[in-house]
């Protein structure tokens, strides 16, 4: 991650109505034949949203004027809520020790990166998750949920180290549960601000774009 990243929030009211989601990036040929071949370009998915839509006053616009300042336009990323996707178990239930696995255990390793796994029965992807919300992660080895004395969570990179006389023994099973929030950058140097516009019901456009890990 670079070193241009500030662990702040974006302003989390206008975060919860910001639209957006995941992006990929997938070459399609059209074959003489009529059919298609389909080669994916992006081995992972990238997230991009539109703040404007989460702008419901000139509270919120001025809100979101003072964070592009403090970041510098596009120089500095910061920490964003995806308002559908920011847990380990997904909208509506409880986070648990249980949901994500990390890895298995060989008796010598001492840290794992949280992940989250999205698919079904016809195939999985595992998304690096390198900001979690501090004071969420839990932990369990073999089902065992851990003490938060026995593992120590990087809020900053998302990995999870144990702590001495915890380390997961060969086999192991490693799973977690966690918050997390999305690394961002504003996807322009420029806002566009109207205000007889914006009264009048135009909401201006402030693209957000992930950081990959």
């Amino acid at each position: 991650m670079t070193a241009a990243f500030h662990e702040v929030r974006f302003p989390l009211r206008v975060a919860l109505s910001t639209s957006g989601g995941p992006v990929r990036r997938t070459d399609i040929v059209n074959l003489s034949n009529g059919r298609e071949a389909r080669n994916q370009r992006w081995a992972n998915s990238r997230r991009a949203y539109d703040a404007g839509s989460g702008i419901k006053s000139l509270a919120d616009l001025y809100a979101v004027l003072e964070f592009f300042e403090a970041r510098g336009g596009q120089l500095r990323g910061f920490r964003f809520r995806d308002p559908l996707d920011f847990t380990s178990s997904g909208p509506g239930r409880a986070i648990t020790a249980l949901d994500q696995g990390l890895g298995t255990g060989d008796g010598a390793t001492v840290s794992f990166q949280l992940v989250k796994t999205y698919g079904d029965a016809q195939g999985t992807w595992s998304r690096t998750i390198a900001k979690p919300v501090a004071g969420t992660v839990k932990l369990s080895v073999n089902g065992t949920v851990l003490d938060a004395s026995a593992f120590a969570c990087d809020t900053a990179t998302g990995l999870v180290t144990f702590a001495a006389g915890h380390v997961p023994p060969p086999g192991a099973v490693i799973r977690a549960g966690f918050e997390f929030d999305v690394p961002v950058r504003f996807d322009t140097d420029r806002i566009e601000i109207n205000l007889e516009a914006f009264n009048a019901g135009r909401i201006p456009s402030i693209p957000l774009l992930e950081i990959l890990p």
